[in-house]
Parts: C-alpha cells; sequence; structure tokens
C-alpha cells in the first residue's frame, strides 16, 4: 500500500461546515457547475461535463481503462470523509480520504490522503501523478465557498 498526502492546509471555516458541503457528495455538482468553461482546457471539456454526481458517490470517466467511481465508505462527523474507488483493475485498491481538523469557531485545517495498492511495478509510474493529485486536491479546498 502506498499512501500520497497533500500539505495541511487553513480553511477559513469551521470544521462542521466542511465536513457539512463535502460529507454529500451532490454539493459538488453545484461547484461542477460553477466552473467557468475557458478554465477547462479543450482536450479535457467533454470529460469534465461527463462527471456524474449523486449524494454517495462521483464518477469520472476514464478513457480506455472505463469509469472511476469514488464511492462514500466512511464518515466521522466532523474530521473524515473516506471515498473508496470502484473499476478499478483487479488487484488495485484505491481509497481517498479527507481529514478535517478543527482549529477553533471559525477555521479548520484540511488533509487529503490517498491510498492506493498497487503492484511494485507499477509504483514508479504512477508515484508522481497520485502525489500530484493529492497536491492539487488540497488545493481545491482552498478555493470552495464553505459558508
Amino acid at each position: 500500500m502506498a499512501t500520497y498526502n497533500s500539505e495541511e492546509i487553513s480553511l477559513m471555516a469551521p470544521a462542521g461546515a466542511v465536513y457539512s458541503k463535502l460529507s454529500n457528495l451532490d454539493n459538488l455538482r453545484s461547484l461542477l457547475e460553477k466552473v467557468p468553461a475557458d478554465k477547462i482546457p479543450a482536450d479535457k471539456l467533454e470529460m469534465f461535463n461527463s462527471i456524474s454526481v449523486t449524494p454517495d458517490s462521483v464518477t469520472v470517466p476514464g478513457g480506455p481503462v472505463g469509469a472511476l467511481t469514488f464511492r462514500m465508505k466512511e464518515k466521522v462527523e466532523p474530521t473524515l470523509i473516506k471515498l473508496a474507488g470502484e473499476g478499478l483493475p483487479p488487484g488495485i485498491a484505491l481509497s481517498l480520504s479527507l481529514h478535517i481538523t478543527p482549529e477553533g469557531e471559525s477555521t479548520s485545517k484540511a488533509k487529503v490522503t490517498i491510498d492506493i495498492s498497487i503492484p511494485a511495478m507499477l509504483k514508479p509510474m504512477v508515484s508522481g501523478p497520485l502525489q500530484k493529485m493529492a497536491d492539487q486536491f488540497g488545493q481545491v479546498l482552498r478555493a470552495i465557498p464553505f459558508a
């Protein structure tokens, strides 16, 4: 199992508000709808428009390997939201966790963790992209309006 962590980031929202917004994945739909079309690379627009969101899952088209679904696996209010990957090739397991730490009445900290179980020969090929993905998830959290 390999683990990739984002840096811990400060959020200008209480842990309860962060948890409330992100524990219902359907809330991501409104965030996706607000992304300006000119901010999405032309070669990724079709994939972006094909993202499917339900209250407990997010499905992203995966090209030749098929769609990847992240389904809600575990929630601990207000500190943990954990999603498990589905639709992966045999022998690969993936989870994405958001750890929320209360810091006061109006602030919190968050860290994204990606855990993946992959064959050892694939690890060098995916380490860089997965670390980048963890870091990018952390940066996206800063842009979400939790109020």
